[in-house]
């Protein structure tokens, strides 16, 4: 097995981090199919608030239950701060432009541009970032642009403006994450959903019209279905397995999901959403597929490249 894979897979562990992986790139594929009918008969951004808000009480008793610690007056400004970008920004931009008509596959397919503004954000807080997640950068633009072109985001440019705005909001969180002072990481899950939910919640009531006039009997079967399957496996048990492959794998691995997921809930929202897909994003998708390979693997790749190089040079 080549250098570069033995450093991705620890010996030892092949069947937990295959389940693991499994979880993470299914479940989380078919989320966007699964929002779009939740979204049926729920209002999208009381829908969202309330999934997070109910998955964040869960995972506070567990983490009580493990005898984590309240989180510090500190850690629940960070923690709110990074709901609000995260919960609330990025997966409420998610929910209102699958609302406006963005296809669920199109959404997860722009939702892989997020690393590429991490590396922006990364470089600009003083981090070094390498010569191959600039290339990667390049050709994520690129892709995005050419995603851009794509049926569903010239039919509704507010839709497409939400789609983009996700991800951008997405990477804040996630590198807020990285520089502010969190508790552990089941309480700071617990402390973001709970904080982004209810901010989601409170702007529902005050500005979606959808909600003054939601009542609970006219929802359907399906959206309630749908809605308790992002609660359970789209949330608690999906995000545990990636907070476990973080843990016990390389980050590279852990972040592959974002190879397969745009491929699944292309394949859900055509099979299962009746989405119909125009050549742009065939051409996209490629591109955007290894900008990410360049950005997650491509300093990996190019250390074993060159050391294959060396190694056979030294044999001539």
């Amino acid at each position: 097995m080549p250098f570069i894979f033995r450093r991705i897979i620890p010996s030892g562990k092949q069947v937990p981090l295959v389940l693991a992986l499994l979880i993470v790139y299914l479940v989380w594929g078919t989320t966007y199919h699964a929002l779009n009918v939740a979204m049926q008969s729920l209002p999208p951004l009381l829908m969202n608030g309330a999934r997070f808000v109910l998955a964040g009480a869960v995972m506070l008793g567990l983490a009580r239950w493990q005898g984590q610690a309240w989180p510090t007056a500190v850690q629940w400004r960070h923690a709110t701060m990074i709901g609000a970008l995260m919960v609330f920004g990025a997966m409420g931009l998610v929910v209102l432009a699958q609302k406006m008509g963005i296809g669920s596959g199109l959404m997860a397919t722009v939702v892989t541009t997020m690393p590429m503004w991490l590396a922006l954000w990364t470089r600009w807080g003083g981090e070094h970032v390498p010569v191959t997640s600039w290339i990667g950068l390049a050709l994520g633009v690129a892709g995005a642009a050419v995603l851009a072109l794509e049926g569903d985001f010239s039919a509704t440019w507010l839709g497409a403006l939400f789609a983009f705005g996700a991800p951008l909001c997405w990477s804040l969180g996630s590198y807020a994450s990285r520089r502010l002072t969190l508790p552990g990481p089941a309480m700071a899950s617990a402390a973001q959903w709970l904080s982004g939910g209810a901010i989601g919640l409170l702007v529902a009531v005050l500005f979606e019209p959808a909600t003054h006039t939601w009542q609970i009997g006219q929802t359907s079967a399906a959206s309630w279905s749908a809605w308790l399957y992002l609660v359970v496996m789209g949330t608690l048990v999906t995000l545990n397995a990636y907070l476990w492959l973080l843990k016990n794998s390389s980050a590279a691995l852990a972040s592959s999901y974002s190879f397969v997921n745009p491929v699944v809930a292309l394949w859900v929202g055509v099979a299962l959403g009746g989405e119909v897909l125009t050549g742009q994003v065939f051409v996209a998708l490629p591109l955007i597929l290894l900008a990410l390979a360049l950005i997650v693997y491509g300093q990996p790749l190019w250390r074993w490249l060159r050391s294959f190089q060396r190694s056979g040079l030294s044999q001539v």
